[in-house]
């Protein structure tokens, strides 16, 4: 296959030319264009957390939701995502856990393994966590889940203040990223988590204490520790100007994340997360109390709302593909180069979707 005369997405930035493939990417063929080309080709994206869509949602540990899920994907620009968990039984997960394990998508995007939001998760800052299934950590109860999954839990967040949370993040981190997020962690105690393995901080300024300037809390402890972090570019969970300041300064460990729940691609109504009911009006999703829950955008959606907010688009690529894929250590996606897998998006000049090809084949 040869996508011919294309802004191709190359090492951060974009040159010219042409891009040869068959399941993996062969060749690049950079050649200066009289005109500017009308497309753009960059990776497929890379979802480190999304819950769902279209009325389904991983935790309810359906087959049909999963290859349900997978075309929405693909059919919305990505290729790899890791199926995000919510706080839900301990019995639930493991079903959730088991039916990942013998997931292979029919037609669709590929899923990368799993990110286990909940439950290890603190109770002042769960938003729209259950709160009767949240669970102090437990590298027991971790392993269980991870031995369900067949190994494939590649991204755990937990809150660093919790009891045993310390030892579980020594644990847990030689087995998948650790991230921070739910917790009501100061600087200290969340530096004190980065130094023993965490390496992430989940949908960043939500679910946590916010940046002030005399407890800059994890903001500040992931900002000064290297970690990379989350953020939700819907225009809804982030202010514009907070999504400008984020990328300033996190730069490249900046990953957009869409945490879509079962709501995204549907009508405003009435739907259920973790077993909670939500209101989505207006693309806003609350618990009944207001407590604002997940997205309902996909994460193109995100990446379009980053570059209209002030993002280079080069930049918001990099952070909806290349970085989330480094974050959960996916080696062959999430980037143009000889030897990758051919998950690629073809977009148009206003960032319209034209094409998806997952392993080299046109997902039509």
């Amino acid at each position: 296959m040869l996508l011919k005369n294309m802004n191709i997405f190359y090492d951060g930035t974009f040159l010219q030319g042409d891009l040869e493939f068959d399941s993996v990417i062969t060749a690049i063929h950079p050649h200066p264009l009289p005109e500017q080309p009308q497309h753009y080709v960059i990776p497929g994206l890379v979802d480190i957390h999304t819950h769902g869509a279209l009325g389904a949602d991983f935790s309810d540990g359906k087959p049909e939701g999963l290859q349900t899920l997978s075309r929405y994907y693909a059919a919305n620009g990505t290729t790899s995502f890791l199926a995000t968990t919510m706080t839900v039984s301990e019995t639930d997960l493991l079903r959730s856990m088991r039916t990942i394990r013998g997931f292979q998508p029919e037609k669709g995007a590929k899923c990368a393994g799993v990110h286990l939001e909940g439950p290890f998760l603190g109770y002042p800052r769960r938003g729209a966590q259950a709160a009767e299934h949240l669970h102090r950590p437990d590298i027991a109860l971790f392993q269980r889940l991870n031995e369900a999954s067949g190994g494939q839990v590649r991204m755990v967040t937990v809150a660093c203040e919790e009891p045993g949370a310390m030892q579980f993040i020594r644990e847990a981190s030689r087995f998948c990223t650790v991230s921070l997020g739910h917790s009501d962690a100061g600087y200290e105690t969340a530096m004190a988590a980065y130094r023993l393995g965490a390496s992430h901080a989940t949908h960043l300024f939500n679910g946590m204490r916010p940046l002030h300037h005399r407890e800059p809390g994890i903001i500040g402890a992931a900002m000064d520790s290297g970690a990379s972090v989350e953020l939700i570019c819907d225009g809804l969970h982030i202010h514009p100007s907070v999504v400008r300041a984020a990328h300033r300064m996190f730069g490249d460990r900046l990953n957009l994340i869409s945490d879509s729940l079962r709501c995204a691609g549907m009508p405003d109504g009435r739907y259920t997360l973790g077993g909670q009911e939500i209101t989505v009006k207006k693309q806003k999703a609350t618990l009944l109390d207001g407590t604002l829950a997940g997205s309902s955008i996909s994460l193109l959606d995100g990446l379009r709302n980053a570059v209209r907010f002030g993002i280079p688009l080069c930049e918001a690529v990099y952070a909806a593909a290349s970085a989330p894929a480094l974050a959960a250590g996916l080696t062959h996606t999430g980037r143009i180069a000889a030897g990758s897998a051919a998950d690629l998006v073809v977009l148009n000049r206003d960032l319209e979707l034209e094409a998806v090809y997952i392993d080299g084949t046109e997902y039509k």
